[in-house]
């Protein structure tokens, strides 16, 4: 058992790993086009479904904090709303990327499609019932007052000299993974796109790390992305591939659950309605290891939508549920009508 474990626990630091990477990077790029977005929404419905849906394949949650931070706002539909959180997988996205790279292109022109349609038609059908409510997001940093320069020049030595905890752990963390990559210990055994896509990202995010402001660090990355999310992601990636080794190595329910593939489906959808960033791990590993169909991965994501709803179900019940309802049905229709064509 020890040589399993030590795989499960080196795959499972490697997801980790390229999730946080990546959240590094995109919150860097949200600070630096802070509210460039919102100002040419009001009026163009079409361009909300648009940035909604590209908002919500974004990876991270960050794309579905702004959508319903400017939902809130009025300046979004609730059929905006309803793509962007059909279309975003939250931080299972990075992972997605990690595990199955090529898969994931698929499934994410798959969720575009089926959400722009879906966003469409909630504002036909529901769209003017549908009372908006004001939902305040607090995991969405936007410092109105605040200009935060991400690269200052002149006060980056300085920053060193007095290097605070938070950026020599990020620091050292990023630098032993990158060392990891080289050396072969963690990732790809061969030097393919996805070893060198790891090591060009993981160099980006360190010279964020090295180069932003305090207020920057600890704010952004360090409270916002460290301390939030990678626990989650290290702690679900875990379990599920740890799961998953139980049922399919020890066993051996690969069969079981391919015959049941119908009630697995239906698992999948009432899984997806819990808001939060992990249980999907669970139907993205079993998909990965090739228990269950594709069907199964892309209903499951249709429905969970990570941390994006949270804010809306601490200031509404009724509007969560009704977006949550719509994303149910979508992702039950689209399911079942995708393991009907043998996907």
């Amino acid at each position: 058992m020890a040589n399993p474990m030590l795989d499960i626990a080196k795959h499972a630091l490697m997801i980790t790993s390229f999730v946080l990477v990546m959240m590094l990077v995109i919150e860097y790029v949200n600070v630096l086009t802070r509210g460039a977005w919102e100002k040419r929404l009001r009026g163009r419905r079409w361009f909300q479904y648009c940035l909604a849906v590209v908002l919500g394949l974004s990876p991270g949650c960050l794309g579905a904090f702004a959508v319903v931070a400017m939902y809130s706002h009025g300046s979004l539909s609730i059929g905006a709303v309803v793509a962007t959180m059909i279309a975003t997988s939250g931080d299972e996205s990075f992972v997605m990327l990690a595990m199955i790279p090529r898969q994931s292109l698929l499934l994410l022109s798959f969720l575009g499609i089926t959400a722009f349609v879906a966003g469409i038609l909630t504002d036909v059908i529901v769209g003017k019932s549908a009372k908006r409510k004001s939902v305040i997001c607090a995991d969405f940093e936007v410092h109105e007052d605040e200009v935060c320069q991400c690269f200052p020049r002149g006060t980056i030595i300085h920053q060193w000299k007095q290097c605070s905890s938070a950026r020599g752990v990020l620091s050292v963390a990023l630098i032993l993974f990158f060392v990891a990559l080289l050396a072969g210990e963690i990732g790809p055994s061969t030097w393919n796109w996805i070893r060198w896509t790891l090591l060009v990202t993981s160099g980006i995010a360190l010279f964020i790390v090295v180069t932003v402001p305090d207020h920057f660090l600890e704010e952004h990355l360090w409270r916002h992305v460290v301390m939030t999310h990678v626990p989650r992601v290290l702690l679900w990636t875990f379990a599920a591939l740890l799961a998953m080794y139980f049922l399919v190595e020890q066993m051996h329910l690969e069969r079981a659950l391919w015959e049941g593939k119908w009630l697995v489906l239906l698992a999948a959808c009432l899984v997806g309605l819990v808001p939060e960033s992990g249980p999907h791990l669970v139907f993205l590993t079993l998909y990965s290891q090739g228990s269950v169909p594709f069907s199964v991965l892309l209903a499951s994501s249709i429905v969970q939508d990570g941390h994006g709803m949270l804010p809306v179900l601490a200031h509404s019940r009724r509007e969560f549920l009704i977006i949550k309802e719509i994303n149910l049905l979508v992702g039950l229709a689209t399911g079942a009508t995708a393991m009907a064509l043998g996907y």
